[in-house]
């Protein structure tokens, strides 16, 4: 639903906030001056924070100012005992969602929350980011194949031009770990990686994410807006789904590729941008212009180095790898021994065919690290699907083995729960135990 976080020093109104906003059903954390907070925000996902202005030590209006800088995507609400102009004005200016009085806006917070939620949604799915970690160089990409090796071979030799790139590949594939090794091997390192995901949004409001609006260009449009071009100045911005682009904004995106010039929303000066693109789809292009979908003229300006990113399933000795790395990522207390997943489940992992290709694997690995706790990973521990592509030997067709697959099936469509189980398979409930213990079913 949310998760909010609530910053006031008056220990009793702070409980009475917190409560009414969880009973709407929003996870509510509480921390009485900005330090406590500011802790809880570098371990937790925070979407929205609910700010005094007043505190012991330092002040709410200041505040939104720093939060803004460090994750543009948190909305801030600032509470105040005694409302005044000038603060109002600062804290908007600064980035606030809203700037209530306490007693006066009591009926607001609700209402507010929802919006402030829905409007940190949008930052979120904009995948926004003014700095790549170190660690996103190409050095960190997984994988001995000739495939992915020629794929960074190529990226290399493309990361110290200033060309365009267009990454192409299907969903999972790591487009966007390739276009931060490139923005960190150019000469654009030390400015911003902004990146968006164009599938994320309607057309109008992609538009304004993009290439800003002034005040007044539409309905709730109530002061000036960078754009994510303009945010990107010096930079690089990587365009997500560019085949999901709408065919007017194509038009606009081509300008600022060919002249480095655009025009926000309800703006008539033009604006210059000195930006590198990096684009990213998993659709056919030629196709979707062939459909009118698609401007052929961007497509060129686009394509001017094209890297196509192998599909899991066409560097399955990678899958090792790639495995340990997601390992150590989700449990970094194994680190010494790397043990942690069985020769069998290693067999059924490379035989699978991994449509979702390595973000698919990544989840996978963390689904069964949490099932398998202080054991190693199993087959049992490992989703349905790909327990039961393993290939059929003589033990297979076993009565024990049709048995095992049969409870293990009803087991899966019952989500664990083993009395609903117990019922569909006509059986005791102490018998499901035992089988599961026989079987050792998880």
């Amino acid at each position: 639903m949310g998760h909010i976080l609530i910053i006031d020093d008056e220990e009793q109104l702070r409980k009475l906030l917190g409560r009414i906003i969880s009973l709407e059903g929003f996870k509510v954390t509480e921390a009485s001056n900005l330090k406590t907070a500011e802790e809880m925000l570098e371990r937790q996902e925070t979407d929205v924070i609910l700010c005094d202005v007043k505190l012991p030590d330092g002040n709410g209006v200041d505040f939104v100012k720093k939060i803004k800088k460090v994750n543009p995507a948190i909305e801030v609400i600032l509470l105040t005992a005694y409302g005044n102009i000038p603060d109002g004005v600062q804290a908007m200016k600064n980035g606030a969602f809203d700037y209530i009085v306490k007693g006066n806006d009591n009926d607001r917070i609700i209402p507010l929350l929802h919006q402030a939620l829905e409007h940190a949604a949008v930052h979120r799915k904009s995948l926004v980011r003014t700095k790549v970690k170190p660690e996103a160089d190409f050095n960190s990409i997984i994988g001995h194949s000739s495939a992915i090796q020629q794929a960074i071979a190529l990226a290399r030799k493309i990361a110290p031009a200033n060309s365009t790139v267009l990454l192409t590949g299907e969903t999972g594939s790591g487009k966007e770990v390739f276009a931060n090794a490139i923005h960190l091997n150019s000469a654009r390192r030390s400015n911003s990686f902004v990146a968006i995901n164009c599938s994320a949004f309607s057309r109008e409001l992609l538009e304004s994410e993009l290439f800003g609006h002034k005040a007044g260009a539409f309905t709730g449009a109530n002061k000036d807006k960078k754009g994510l071009i303009e945010v990107a100045e010096g930079g690089t911005i990587f365009l997500d789904e560019i085949g999901e682009l709408h065919i007017d904004l194509q038009a606009k995106l081509l300008r600022v590729l060919e002249n480095g010039e655009f025009i926000k929303l309800g703006d008539t000066k033009i604006s210059k941008a000195n930006v590198r693109v990096i684009a990213a789809t998993n659709r056919k292009l030629p196709t979707q212009i062939q459909e009118g979908k698609f401007r052929e003229d961007l497509f060129y300006r686009l394509n001017v180095f094209a890297i196509e990113l192998p599909p899991l399933r066409e560097r399955k000795e990678d899958i090792p790898l790639l495995i340990q790395a997601f390992i150590r990522q989700f449990s970094p207390e194994y680190i010494e021994d790397e043990k942690k997943i069985s020769p069998e489940s290693l067999q059924l992992l490379q035989r699978y065919n991994w449509k979702g290709n390595i973000r698919e694997l990544k989840n996978v690995i963390e689904r069964s690290l949490i099932l398998s706790g202080i054991e190693e990973i199993r087959p049992e521990h490992l989703p349905y699907e790909i327990q039961q592509q393993s290939t059929p030997t003589d033990s297979n067709f076993s009565l024990a083995a049709v048995e095992k697959d049969h409870i293990s099936r009803i087991l899966h469509f019952t989500k664990g729960n083993k009395a609903k189980a117990a019922r569909l398979l006509q059986i005791g409930l102490a018998t499901l135990y035992r089988k599961i213990e026989e079987y050792q079913l998880q």
